[in-house]
């Protein structure tokens, strides 16, 4: 085949070839490349490879040519260190856009006594493109498996997570960690007098108010189920989450949203249990969640609108709501 046909074949194909000599100078340049950095063959024939593309030097695309030159390695894919982009080079006709990502191949062969390389470019943008959204959408997929699609705060699954990992740390460090459990007083009766889609509605202020109390990032707000929620409350003792329970259970008997007359009080209000991780208690997720379950369960029976901490001996009257635990 003649070279001036070859020469032709190589334009048409959809991809940058570049073939360099044994000192690395370039011999052959295609009309790909052309498109995509703006300057033809006969300014670049000639000329070594570092001195047209000197962002090159050291990288591991030189490494790669360096090595087929001198040992015949062939390098079918050339990683660099992450750099998706070694060659500065931009969509066809686009000379001051972002540079494409690449895929680089370097093969050596010889000719009539003589050691050559070849070196393929091809551009990979829309399979980096298509590989990033895949990205995304997966991270997008599993934080929504993570959030509560009514509440939008964290669901049962990353309230599980949390606990385990913050139960970890716990016992490593030898720091405090503290567990909150919410219940939405009678709200069966609420959402029977003003329906399920106003008693969504509740569930949502409640979740908002919850975590919009907990401001440290370590602190994590959860639909545990129903009209129950969870907090979880790293580096806190068993006093300062009884603290933080009663400022979030005085919150939302603030908002007077109003409650069925069925209702235990007037206005919407929850019910508070507090444990906590310590030593020689509640040494486990299933223990701490037992024993602040116990305690929500004592505040009820105390006449809800109250919080009780675990190792709270009594719960107070009714009437005095507030000051539930002993």
């Amino acid at each position: 085949m003649a070279i001036g046909l070859v020469s032709r074949v190589l334009d048409l194909v959809d991809c940058g070839v570049i073939v360099l000599d044994a000192q690395a100078c370039i011999v052959h340049w295609n009309g790909w490349l052309v498109q995509r950095c703006g300057r033809g063959a006969a300014r670049v024939v000639g000329h070594p490879l570092i001195e047209v593309f000197p962002v090159l030097r050291g990288s591991r695309v030189e490494a790669a040519v360096q090595a087929a030159l001198t040992d015949g390695t062939v390098t079918t894919h050339v990683p660099d260190a992450g750099n998706r982009n070694p060659f500065p080079l931009r969509p066809a006709g686009s000379f001051d856009g972002d540079l494409i990502d690449q895929a680089v191949a370097v093969t050596p062969f010889d000719d009539v006594g003589q050691r050559f390389c070849l070196v393929e470019i091809r551009d990979i943008s829309d399979t980096a493109e298509r590989e990033r959204r895949l990205l995304e959408h997966a991270e997008a997929m599993r934080a929504r498996s993570f959030i509560d699609g009514l509440t939008g705060i964290a669901n049962r699954r990353q309230f599980d997570a949390t606990l385990a990992r913050e139960l970890r740390r716990a016992r490593r460090a030898d720091t405090p960690l503290a567990l909150l459990m919410f219940d939405i007083d009678t709200f069966k009766a609420y959402n029977d007098h003003f329906g399920h889609q106003d008693g969504d509605t509740c569930l949502i202020r409640v979740a908002e108010e919850i975590a919009g109390i907990l401001k440290r990032p370590a602190d994590l707000a959860a639909r545990y189920g129903g009209e129950e929620f969870a907090a979880i409350l790293p580096d806190t003792t068993l006093e300062q989450a009884r603290a933080m329970a009663e400022r979030i259970r005085a919150r939302i008997a603030a908002l007077n949203l109003p409650h069925a007359p069925a209702a235990v009080y007037r206005h919407v209000t929850v019910s508070v249990g507090v444990a906590a991780f310590g030593p020689g208690r509640q040494t486990d997720e299933a223990t701490l969640i037992d024993a602040a379950d116990a305690a929500l369960y004592a505040a009820k029976d105390g006449g809800r609108n109250c919080v009780v901490a675990d190792g709270d001996t009594r719960p107070a009257a009714a009437s005095s709501p507030a000051a539930c635990p002993a």
